[in-house]
């Protein structure tokens, strides 16, 4: 088979396990988010100004872990036999974030609660797969899942008090 074909196959394996789904194709979604999170919070990071600038160091942390998260769980997810996303209009395809220019002109607390909504948002997506992990006997996946789901609620709870608010202030909460 000729690189062209591989990645027809690909991308025929990678519709189907979307509508599945499996752990590999929710992994994909995570990715993305992460990819997309991390050019968010940078916009956020260049744009910053006044006492909200002091963040700015922990912003630059937070990017860089999740660099380094993102390189993490692709390993893992090679280490299994899945495909990876590798392209920007696969992650664009993939995430459920959204973009925007305008955020760099909000305030620093809209700014800073859109990461929040984020990485909530992020959540939710790592425990559905967590659970397919789980169901799907990949157990390294999963372990590394669960340290993530807990980074995440960490950095959501850091970023909420960057901004004087309660863990859950502003959010939506799923029964």
């Amino acid at each position: 088979m000729n690189a062209k074909e591989k990645y027809q196959a690909e991308l025929h394996q990678s519709e189907q396990d979307h509508h599945t789904p499996t752990v590999g194709a929710m992994c994909g979604h995570i990715l993305a988010n992460l990819i997309i999170q991390k050019n968010k919070l940078r916009q956020a990071n260049y744009y910053l100004k006044g006492n909200s600038k002091a963040f700015s160091r922990q912003i630059e942390n937070t990017i860089a872990k999740e660099e380094e998260l993102f390189d993490h769980l692709n390993q893992l997810l090679l280490d299994e036999g899945e495909v990876i996303p590798t392209t920007t209009a696969e992650f664009v395809q993939y995430t459920m974030l959204e973009e925007s220019g305008q955020l760099k002109y909000e305030t620093p607390e809209t700014m800073l609660f859109t990461a929040v909504k984020d990485f909530n948002t992020q959540n939710l997506f790592v425990t559905r797969a967590i659970k397919l992990a789980e169901k799907e006997e990949k157990f390294a996946l999963g372990l590394f899942l669960q340290s993530l789901y807990g980074w995440l609620k960490a950095q959501s709870r850091l970023f909420q008090s960057f901004i004087g608010h309660d863990l859950k202030e502003g959010l939506l909460v799923e029964e």
